[in-house]
């Protein structure tokens, strides 16, 4: 395995989730354990030595290999949620995204401020979502952001929004 096949196991879906955008799939890589565990070797590799004790995944696809990092690095997990999703008292951040606006919520007291942080999404465009989780991110006292995807589209452009994380790093690059 290596990641030009990862790269291809990923589907693309023309005009969703409307005309125009090409939508990365990664439900046909997730789909294959051969794959999945490729992807989330590679990137805990990438992050074992640097300290990380909580993950913060963003709804939804965050989830699958956010919770898998966590696991492995032996971090708490944390969700970013659509607005309403979450029970207890939240921080809030409203954005726009390359096709609309969009919230995103997390717990008030998910981070503690000696908390080294992992923050991971599927996928990096227009580093909308991103920026928004980075901007909710510094309602907390902590002491780093380490920001990880698994695609980035490069052609968007999305990583100088993220110029505040400590680290940014994409698996696969289109």
């Amino acid at each position: 395995m290596n990641l030009e096949q990862v790269a291809a196991s990923i589907r693309n879906v023309p005009d969703f989730p409307k005309p125009g955008i090409l939508f990365k799939d990664i439900t046909t890589a997730m789909k294959d354990a051969e794959v999945l565990k490729f992807i989330a070797d590679e990137l805990y590799e990438y992050y074992k030595d640097k300290g990380i004790t909580k993950v913060v995944g963003v709804e939804s696809r965050g989830f699958v290999l956010g919770s898998i990092l966590a696991y492995r690095l032996g971090a708490g997990f944390v969700l970013l949620r659509k607005p309403g999703k979450l029970p207890a008292e939240t921080f809030k951040v409203d954005y726009d995204l390359e096709y609309g606006t969009d919230s995103l919520e997390i717990h008030k007291d998910s981070i503690d401020e000696n908390d080294v942080v992992l923050l991971h999404d599927d996928l990096l465009a227009t580093g909308g979502s991103a920026s928004a989780a980075l901007e909710l991110l510094t309602q907390f006292s902590h002491s780093s952001v380490y920001v990880s995807f698994l695609i980035e589209l490069t052609f968007l452009n999305g990583r100088p929004r993220l110029s505040g994380a400590k680290d940014i790093h994409s698996l696969i690059q289109f």
